[in-house]
């Protein structure tokens, strides 16, 4: 019997889970949550790693661990291993202006070429254009550049300012796919942009593969880690054809793929996942807040919504919501707002307008399937996770609108769990 620990430090919390390897059971559990905002301070996410280990009741009997987290978030550190400002998170804005910098420079297809990615405010290599240009002090003193699973699990290790060995920096395929300035086809990290990015160089974590592993300070296997959403496929058993969507406040559409997908309208991001294929992703603004703002609407809970939803007939009686309630991603609208159209005497009910909000939903992640069968990603089976999941009208609506069988799993951290299997696999393969 052998214990496991695996990590998701998300936007809001970081979950811990232990697992016996023997049987896959969760065996302990612990959590803590992260400050609000969209710059926040790394400090606090290992304050929150640290309490969230503790009240899983800690790493005596682990043997050992993987950190999933987080995509984008930009860490900089100087020579001595310190944090020199707050990191900038995916969620982060600002830095959209540099996103335009840089597609002027080099072109979106070059650069979806090069890295997979046409860069927008989410991604790393914009944020350190911004650093760049909004506060130069700081970007000269930059020596490394980690995203946030990078730096949790470097701090792990036992590494950080009283022991700041940046070249023990270590990172995976997945979030390194998601700074802009990594190839996921060559494997390697493109200084060219990195350094039009910061305006120098510097040291960018080592990418380890999927069966590649360091250790801790007390010799325990460390993995990888992953980004979030290839944690999520690993926790989620996702395979060859299957297509993630996961329903959270915003949605993310994913699936497993064995070649890379440049996309140079930028609708897809062409990430690796974390066992050595890609993982194409499309992102929505607009997901299981839609029920939420429909729910407050028509003063009813989530279950109340779901039996109205399944009351009306498909189509609403053409009722029909675009559900832009903050602009967009995809498609890339950022300044659109939410339309309701198809209102007659007969069709404006609550029971129609329930359905034509999961109809809504459902229909711009549908695009993001559309997208990926553009470019020839097979998908033959959806698996709904995340909140939105949850709803019974969800459910049964989704195969109709999204045109692919659906599986909803059982919840769970599938992140924290993702990351668990990680740390089974090097566990076994030492």
């Amino acid at each position: 019997m052998a214990f496991v620990m695996g990590v998701d430090s998300s936007t809001q919390s970081c979950k811990v889970v232990i697992v016996d390897t023997a049987t896959g059971e969760v065996v302990r559990t612990g959590r803590a949550s992260h400050p609000e905002g969209t710059s926040v301070d790394p400090d606090a996410w290992w304050d929150a790693l640290q309490s969230a280990i503790t009240d899983a009741g800690g790493l005596a009997d682990v043997e050992a661990w993987s950190i999933g987290g987080q995509q984008h978030g930009m860490v900089a550190l100087d020579a001595s291993g310190r944090v020199i400002r707050d990191a900038l998170l995916w969620n982060d804005t600002r830095s959209a202006g540099a996103a335009d910098d840089l597609i002027a420079e080099f072109g979106a297809a070059e650069l979806a070429r090069r890295t997979g990615l046409v860069p927008v405010a989410s991604f790393t290599i914009t944020k350190l254009r911004w650093l760049r240009d909004a506060e130069p002090g700081n970007a000269e003193r930059v020596a490394a550049v980690a995203l946030p699973h990078d730096w949790l699990t470097w701090r792990l290790r036992g590494f950080g300012p009283e022991n700041p060995r940046l070249d023990e920096l270590v990172t995976d395929r997945s979030d390194a796919s998601g700074t802009g300035y990594w190839n996921p086809e060559t494997g390697e990290y493109d200084r060219e942009l990195l350094i039009a990015a910061l305006g120098h160089d510097a040291v960018a974590p080592r990418v380890l593969g999927p069966s590649d592993s360091v250790t801790d300070a007390e010799d325990r296997r460390v993995a990888p880690g992953a980004g979030d959403n290839a944690g999520a496929a690993l926790g989620v058993g996702a395979g060859l054809g299957d297509v993630v969507v996961s329903i959270g406040t915003s949605g993310t559409v994913f699936a497993v793929s064995e070649r890379p997908v440049h996309d140079s309208t930028g609708t897809i991001a062409g990430f690796a996942d974390a066992a050595g294929r890609f993982l194409p992703l499309v992102a929505t603004l607009n997901a299981a807040r839609v029920l939420d703002v429909v729910a407050r609407l028509l003063g009813v809970d989530h279950d109340e919504l779901s039996r109205l939803a399944l009351t009306a007939s498909s189509g609403a009686d053409g009722l029909t919501l675009q559900p832009y309630f903050e602009g967009e991603r995809t498609p890339n609208l950022p300044d659109a707002t939410a339309t309701l159209s198809g209102m007659t005497l007969a069709s404006t009910t609550r029971e129609n307008l329930a359905r034509a909000a999961i109809e809504g939903m459902l229909s711009g992640l549908g695009a993001g399937l559309d997208a990926l069968r553009e470019q020839e990603v097979p998908l033959e089976r959806a698996l709904l996770i995340g909140g939105g999941a949850q709803s019974q009208a969800v459910r049964e609506i989704a195969p109709a609108v999204l045109g692919i069988p659906v599986e909803v799993p059982a919840p769970a951290e599938y992140v924290a769990l993702g990351a668990a299997r990680q740390a089974a696999s090097v566990l076994t393969s030492r």
